[in-house]
């Protein structure tokens, strides 16, 4: 029987076959409860999914949906967030998930997306469609034993308070707290209704395991939120000591001094002697805070979100600049969608882009471009590993003086 690609929105049996082929893709048990698949189906946008079915079995499994994402300088674009993408290792190697790839990214253009985004699970697959990792990440791990700093600490009254509240709390303040915050953080992007009900267990997808949360916010001297933690902890003790480790889950803030104060929280809370912080942002301030630096170790780091361009004026003249400056970008695109010769006009304000016949001063790929946009990646680095080249006398480095930041792009959520 031939293969076929189709959407599965109009189909509860077609969604449900989307959700189990999924599981089994990223390796966990298919045997999802009906009641689950019932709710999944209810919450989750499933319009944009495409399945390819083996007769009524699904076999490959792709989604997209509207995102926003921040660019440096505080707009933000309308992307094409890619999720889901799986093929069962029985059809493998048919181009299933290339036809799909193709297609959505092509409907993506014609709708009007600036870029595609996705969260790579396997690195060496999505450079060939024409991505390239944009942020990255930092889970830390801290001897809150070794810090130097005062265990006895509390936040100072003139600096706000931190209280511990509950989910309802968390549903309330948290979507303008973290709109906020998202507009002031290149790479991050806009979170829907559905993250805060999971991550408050208003709503739980079995057989995904939960664990109830702590959640501490920070409100500065006027009372306004300005930051967020969730954590957990466990329950372990050493020769009748407690010697317990605090997992923050989430952590965010609209400005450095709520950002420490979290952190100091953390590495003051009793019985606490290990700090462990998954997906932070690869700059944090948290080990420069520290009498000690070295009491806060890298335990991983790696590439985030990934960022395809598909409308190059669009997305050039979204962001602002570090300087002024004109660059000529040779872009090279593998599936044809942007490929062409642009000229940056490039100011503090803002850029213009529009495609020109004027020889190029720097040629790369999309996935090169990807990198380099919100300024994860600097222009010398890509040259070094030849991932661009040079067409005129200095190139790469008048383009890193165009798209210096001043802190690291930063993604802190997983779709």
């Amino acid at each position: 029987m031939a293969l076929q690609t189709r959407f599965v929105a109009d189909s509860p049996s077609d969604t449900d076959a989307w959700i189990r082929a999924a599981f089994t893709g990223f390796l966990n048990p298919p045997a999802i409860p009906q009641e689950s698949l019932d709710q999944r189906r209810a919450r989750q946008d499933f319009s944009r999914a495409r399945g390819t079915f083996d007769g009524d079995r699904c076999v490959a499994t792709f989604r997209s949906f509207d995102q926003r994402l921040t660019v440096v300088g505080g707009g933000t674009i309308a992307a094409n967030a890619i999720s889901g993408v799986t093929v069962t290792a029985t059809h493998r190697r048919r181009g299933l998930l290339s036809r799909m790839m193709r297609d959505d990214l092509a409907e993506a253009r014609e709708r009007g997306d600036v870029a595609a985004t996705l969260i790579a699970a396997e690195y060496p697959i999505y450079g060939r469609f024409g991505f390239g990792p944009a942020t990255s990440f930092v889970d830390w791990k801290v001897n809150g034993l070794r810090t130097g700093l005062d265990p006895r600490w509390s936040l100072p009254e003139s600096e706000g308070s931190l209280a511990f509240v509950d989910g309802a709390e968390v549903r309330k303040v948290g979507p303008d707290l973290h709109e906020r915050f998202r507009l002031g953080q290149p790479g991050a992007i806009d979170r829907k209704a559905l993250f805060w009900e999971r991550e408050t267990g208003e709503v739980r997808f079995a057989p995904d395991p939960w664990e109830e949360p702590f959640h501490v916010l920070h409100r500065d001297a006027a009372g306004v939120p300005q930051g967020l933690v969730t954590f957990t902890t466990n329950d372990d003790w050493e020769a009748g000591m407690p010697n317990n480790t605090a997992t923050v889950r989430d952590l965010f803030a609209t400005s450095p001094d709520a950002e420490r104060a979290l952190w100091r929280f953390l590495l003051s809370v009793d019985w606490v002697s290990t700090v462990s912080a998954v997906c932070a942002a690869p700059d944090s301030v948290l080990p420069s805070m520290l009498p000690n630096r070295r009491a806060a170790a890298v335990a991983r780091s790696a590439d985030f979100l990934w960022l395809r361009p598909l409308d190059l004026p669009k997305l050039l003249g979204a962001r602002t600049y570090a300087t002024e400056g004109e660059l000529v970008l040779d872009v090279r695109d593998p599936l044809g969608l942007t490929q062409g010769r642009y000229l940056l006009s490039a100011a503090r304000e803002g850029g213009e882009a529009r495609p020109t016949t004027r020889e190029p001063d720097l040629t790369l790929g999309t996935g090169a471009l990807g990198q380099l946009y919100l300024g994860e990646v600097t222009a010398a680095r890509l040259l070094a590993s030849g991932e661009l080249s040079e067409d005129s006398e200095r190139a790469a480095a008048r383009a890193d003086l165009l798209f210096h930041t001043g802190r690291r792009p930063w993604c802190p959520d997983i779709f």
